[in-house]
């Protein structure tokens, strides 16, 4: 599953915008040097089954998981990832596979 793209879905409540700020700020080189692309996000999602998950929905995506994974475990991304937890009460930051490209 290495060569297939991997989509990161995030929900969260902005609890300190000064905070969450700092994180966006940083969060976008990061992001950049892993070859990772924001796809959106949206304050006023619309669940039509399900549990609804008040807050932020985020989706962005990396070429692959090693890509992600390697994201994730960055010094710099951890370091910065404080103001998010400072900023924000994260209810999931969620990993989801691509499809393989079809032969």
């Amino acid at each position: 599953m290495s060569d297939v793209p991997v989509y990161m879905v995030v929900n969260l409540h902005v609890t300190n915008a000064e905070e969450y700020r700092v994180y966006e700020k940083g969060f976008f080189p990061l992001l950049k040097k892993y070859g990772g692309t924001f796809v959106t996000y949206d304050d006023q999602t619309h669940t039509l089954e399900g549990t609804p998950q008040e807050g932020r929905m985020i989706i962005f995506s990396f070429p692959s998981e090693q890509q992600a994974r390697d994201w994730f475990a960055d010094p710099d991304y951890q370091a910065l990832s404080e103001h998010r937890r400072a900023g924000t009460d994260m209810q999931f930051l969620t990993m989801v596979h691509g499809l393989p490209p079809r032969a």
